[in-house]
């Protein structure tokens, strides 16, 4: 059969693994730790059972960082069971250039995580191979059973597939959603970061620079946000998707609805009590791509006026220059992700002009035509009533230099979500925001689910650059993670991520994202009808009546 890759290629026999072929075509597999053939994820041991071209992955390409991130869990776990036997590890959200690892139970000490990281270089050295073999499910549940692993036992027990693959390192077997390197060697680059009180961060190799791993970011304002997150799991009684199907089974998930929405309303009105405080004239709104920002600054809106406020609420969109105007990314596309997209020095000056009691016209801007209305807005602001200002820019220092910092408070709005598959395989925050994206264009902007996974690329791009690096200059961090939406936006989008072929280049993100949304329940129509109509997820779904009168 005829291999290819890039623009080489050779016939080869049946049952060559993949590094085989890599080698015989003559590429250089430094760095390479996978490939990609057809819509399918191949490991370096597995075999190549079909002609076609293979696509080497790196920790350039998302699936690569991923397998690398995969692969060092394992080695973190492999060192936990041999310093710590019997102790729960947790694995959940990204933090700081790294991934957060705690121990239910048990406050991690300094000499304990410099043990742990010990242990995983000697794993590591060793470079000790991932075995992977096919089980049973029911051998499955029963091995978890007797190791104690009962969170793997609740998702499993909700498995329809009756077999698949299990991956054993150093007499530890384990179960990871994707695939894996051939051996401990791999993942040798690699740091870890004590947080005391709190657990470590394992830091993976740095994708600009492989030989050295990523610098670790204290982000403390960050960490208290998913602190929150956590004391709001505790509060619902959930942390794994087995946990949303138990609520579902008890005829709880209406309460559970309820609770996660109160939480929610009870954060945003106590945001809304330290901006009366202090008195702030101008907030600033600000946060990654489907984060919520429109809905928060609306509810916003609505909590500083029961204190007796008039906020005039405006969006940074309108802001925008002429298309003709506005910066380009390397290949000549427009890229409306920079700041330097944002008339930011007409901004200032309405801002500075409004704080003056004087009359200014907000602009209108119009994606279709890419240039501003012929007419904007009149607003003039009576004494001590607040601006609020929607748009991903709000926390950059440069759009209000010049404007006396006592009058502004900012707020950084993002979806930091505590919920796992179970204790060792997280469900990353981005992913959430990437299925809410899908749904919400969709919905509403007729787009179709490959047109949204192939620019989220460009979108996280861009987040990285001009965003994240600023959400520690928040006053107030609100967290728009609802822990019961994963069920709910997959009753909207997991028959459209179903029908993405094999051939598309977004099929790999589309599959990951129906493996993960097949652990959890369907959710009927009728519970769906007790989403509130003020709920952030409405942003999304549909039926969000925050803007309508009447």
């Amino acid at each position: 059969m005829n291999i290819r890759c890039g623009e080489k290629s050779m016939e080869v026999e049946g049952g060559m693994t993949v590094m085989q072929c890599l080698l015989a075509l003559g590429v250089d597999t430094q760095g390479v730790l996978a490939v990609q053939q057809q819509g399918r994820v191949l490991e370096l041991n597995d075999p190549v059972t079909r002609a076609g071209e293979l696509r080497p992955l790196t920790l350039q390409d998302e699936e690569g960082r991923r397998i690398y991130e995969r692969s060092l869990r394992f080695v973190a776990l492999l060192a936990f069971r041999r310093l710590m036997p019997g102790q729960r590890v947790r694995i959940e959200y990204s933090v700081g250039g790294g991934v957060f690892l705690h121990t239910p139970g048990h406050a991690l000490t300094e000499a304990e995580v410099a043990a742990i990281q010990a242990e995983m270089r000697r794993i590591t050295q060793s470079d000790l191979p991932f075995d992977k073999r096919e089980w049973s499910l029911d051998d499955a549940i029963a091995y978890f059973a007797e190791d104690g692993q009962i969170d793997k036992v609740e998702l499993l027990q909700r498995r329809t597939t009756p077999f698949f693959n299990m991956y054993e390192c150093g007499g530890m077997w384990e179960y990871f959603y994707g695939a894996m390197l051939p051996s401990t060697g791999g993942v040798g680059v690699f740091g870890v970061q004590h947080l005391p009180g709190r657990g470590m961060a394992l830091l993976t190799a740095e994708p600009r620079n492989p030989t050295r791993h990523a610098a670790y970011i204290n982000r403390p304002k960050h960490l208290a946000v998913f602190d929150q997150s956590a004391r709001w799991c505790a509060i619902l009684g959930v942390r794994n998707a087995p946990d949303i199907h138990e609520m579902l089974e008890r005829k709880q998930f209406r309460a559970f609805i309820r609770v996660n929405e109160a939480l929610h309303d009870k954060a945003i009105a106590e945001i809304a009590d330290v901006i009366a405080r202090k008195g702030s004239r101008i907030i600033l709104v600000a946060g990654p791509s489907s984060s919520g920002k429109t809905t928060t600054t609306g509810r916003l809106a609505i909590h500083l006026r029961v204190l007796g406020l008039d906020p005039v609420v405006i969006s940074l969109d309108n802001y925008y220059r002429a298309r003709a105007e506005q910066p380009l990314e390397a290949d000549g596309s427009i890229d409306l992700e920079s700041l330097h997209a944002i008339d930011v020095p007409l901004f200032r000056a309405h801002m500075q002009r409004l704080l003056l009691g004087e009359t200014v016209e907000i602009p209108r801007y119009s994606f279709q035509t890419g240039n501003r209305m012929e007419h904007g807005v009149p607003v003039k602001l009576h004494p001590g009533q607040p601006v609020l200002v929607e748009g991903i820019h709000g926390l950059n220092p440069a759009l209000v230099e010049g404007i006396d910092e006592s009058v502004i408070h900012r707020i950084f709005v993002s979806a930091l979500s505590c919920i796992n598959l179970d204790d060792h395989n997280r469900i990353r925050t981005t992913d959430v925001r990437l299925l809410r994206r899908i749904v919400r264009d969709n919905q509403f902007r007729a787009t179709p689910p490959e047109e949204t996974l192939a620019m989220w690329p460009s979108v996280r791009k861009g987040e990285e650059k001009w965003v994240f690096p600023y959400q520690e200059l928040a006053d107030s961090m609100l967290n728009t993670a609802l822990h019961y939406e994963l069920p709910v936006l997959g009753h909207y989008v997991y028959g459209l991520l179903k029908a993405i072929s094999p051939e598309s280049p977004c099929y790999l993100t589309a599959r990951r994202l129906v493996k993960m949304l097949n652990y959890f329940p369907d959710i009927p129509e009728a519970v769906l009808e007790e989403i509130p109509p003020l709920s952030l997820l409405r942003e999304f779904i549909g039926g969000c009546t925050i803007d309508q009168e009447g």
